[in-house]
């Protein structure tokens, strides 16, 4: 099976569905569809042929040099080169200034491509980012248009072994030398392409803490650590005192290296200051929030190749009897077989218009046209991060799932390539938080915001969406209404709820997936209302979300509300009672 773009539904989700509410389009329709035509057209024909052997072949180390697979090195300097690695990065240094939006489908299509080789841009243009938010202008020009062009590429290096999602327990440390510089000592892991062999500079972006620094997170300093000096004249210069103890043997994504990280083996490697002195976890959140709807894109990503190569696989695979069909019937025809496709195809483009949504807000959150409308478009982004973040990445984990069953035996082997998938997408809901940190960041932070009214806003949207599709949705529509219904409730009673902290936080990963499923429902019936034909493939999707998913809803709501939920059964089931 041959992966496609999925142009066609990509377009739709970005200027049908996606667009922030009262916001203009990102880019005229035709320049768009030119923009995605061409980079799936090089994600199909360079990028995706490369993902067999990231599998099979890995990052390897050796003696602190990392060599990626066969072809990584030819493709992602052609990808760089032609300007995809700086689709939304500033114009002022080199990037092409072009909307969240228009990148995040971009990325979603070099993702589906090869899962491996996209987290070296993702993590490069974060790192571009948050450099122009928070660095001073000589570091900004020294390094911004090598990692703008992908000449250079960037990490975020907050992960030490005693310190995973409690950062506030790292110990490296950052010594002032007094002529603007701070000596680097300590120890980073998993390192995404912390070392390799694809380009001429790796730009570390490091969490550590100044001798002064007061406890915990609040202590915390941003530095910016090379892997290579540059020298005044923008030439490289003598290597910095940082190297790669190892690399992770891992599950899945192996060409992409996971790295050990060891700083200052001898005087300290020489760091700048980005930001102010310990307000290193606020700069670095401006690479970790883009970085957590990257990571959700994840999920849309290999749910749309995992349903594209299930899909092909039932049509062409004839066994048994079907009504209707010649014996041997392909495999789609089978009742269940066919509900399993139609529930992969629903929920990857429920979560592809979650995460272009998020994208939309944050172009609106960076360019709309009053700071009332800024302010929204923030907002907006900042309430649907964390849900795109969780809520995708399981949906890909579940997608990829059905799509080994559909496969049934031939899908337990590597042959196929669905178990790869399967195991591809599984660090997803791991790393930039874990699911269930967003989901303590959604119903502590994010659902609270304004008293709520953010999310009263965006239910109040999300019901006129299933009200404009209701004759093409018929009787399923109600399903979705009654899920949007739940969602109001469990969140008016997770705001009411502050004496129990404890009850919020047991129940908070339940609240995300009722969010996840209200919401992205009442996305596909937008969809629905807004398709130029009647019962069209949205109408479709709309409707087994709203009978096959969203009918989950009254369920997480009994939990979320129940009084007897215990969290000491769960702990003494934990081991710990």
């Amino acid at each position: 099976m041959t992966w496609r773009a999925p142009i066609d539904d990509i377009l739709f989700t970005l200027t049908e569905i996606a667009p922030f509410h009262g916001a203009p389009q990102p880019m005229a329709a035709d320049d768009l569809r030119a923009v995605l035509d061409e980079a799936g057209r090089f994600c199909e024909a360079r990028v995706a042929p490369l993902d067999r052997t990231s599998d099979t072949v890995g990052a390897s180390w050796n003696d602190g040099a990392v060599v990626c697979p066969p072809g990584f090195r030819e493709v992602y300097a052609d990808w760089a080169a032609a300007g995809w690695n700086a689709v939304a990065l500033s114009e002022a240094f080199g990037g092409s200034g072009l909307p969240t939006a228009v990148a995040t489908a971009t990325m979603e299509m070099l993702t589906s491509a090869c899962m491996a080789l996209s987290t070296l841009p993702v993590l490069s243009q974060g790192a571009a980012q948050a450099i122009a938010a928070h660095a001073s202008d000589d570091l900004k020009a020294t390094y911004l248009p090598n990692l703008v062009a992908g000449t250079w590429t960037g990490t975020m290096n907050l992960t030490e072994p005693q310190a995973g999602s409690d950062v506030g327990l790292l110990r490296t440390r950052a010594t002032p030398v007094g002529d603007g510089t701070y000596r680097i000592v300590g120890q980073k892991i998993f390192i995404t392409f912390g070392e390799h062999d694809l380009a001429e500079n790796v730009i570390h972006l490091v969490l550590a803490r100044l001798p002064d620094a007061p406890a915990g997170v609040k202590g915390i300093s941003l530095f910016l650590v090379p892997k290579v000096f540059v020298n005044d004249d923008g030439s490289l210069g003598s290597r910095n005192d940082v190297r790669c103890a190892g690399v992770e043997h891992k599950l899945g994504i192996k060409g992409s290296p996971t790295c050990a990280m060891v700083y200052g083996d001898a005087s300290g490697a020489i760091g700048w200051l980005v930001g102010r002195e310990n307000e290193g976890l606020a700069c670095m959140f401006t690479m970790m929030n883009e970085a957590r709807l990257a990571t959700g894109l994840q999920g849309v990503a290999i749910a749309e190749k995992a349903t594209q190569k299930a899909r092909a696989y039932a049509l062409e695979r004839k066994q048994g009897r079907a009504s209707g069909f010649p014996a041997p019937a392909p495999i789609a025809a089978h009742p269940d077989v066919a509900r399993t496709l139609a529930r992969m195809s629903a929920l990857t483009a429920a979560v592809r218009a979650l995460a272009y949504a998020a994208a939309s807000a944050i172009d609106v959150a960076h360019a709309g046209a009053t700071a009332e409308i800024r302010a929204a478009g923030e907002a907006r982004a900042s309430l649907l991060t964390p849900v795109v973040k969780a809520f995708s990445t399981d949906v890909g984990c579940e997608v990829a799932s059905l799509g080994v069953q559909v496969h049934g035996g031939m899908g337990f082997v590597e042959e196929t390539g669905a178990a790869q998938l399967f195991r591809d997408i599984r660090i997803a809901p791991i790393y930039e938080g874990t699911n269930a940190i967003q989901a303590i960041d959604l119903v502590t932070r994010k659902l609270g915001r304004d008293g709520g009214a953010d999310v009263a806003r965006l239910l109040a949207e999300t019901r006129a969406d299933v009200a404009a599709a209701r004759v093409a949705l018929g009787p399923s529509a109600a399903r979705l209404d009654a899920a949007l219904d739940a969602l109001e409730a469990a969140a008016a009673h997770l705001l009411a709820a502050t004496a129990d902290e404890a009850a919020r936080l047991l129940v908070a990963s339940t609240f995300l997936r009722l969010f996840g499923l209200a919401v992205g429902g009442a996305l596909l019936a937008r969809g629905a209302a807004r398709e130029a034909k009647d019962d069209g493939v949205w109408a479709r999707r709309a409707r087994i979300f709203a009978e096959d998913l969203a009918v989950e809803a009254s369920s997480l709501l009994t939990q979320i509300l129940s009084p007897d939920r215990s969290l000491d059964d769960c702990r003494a089931l934990a081991g710990l009672g």
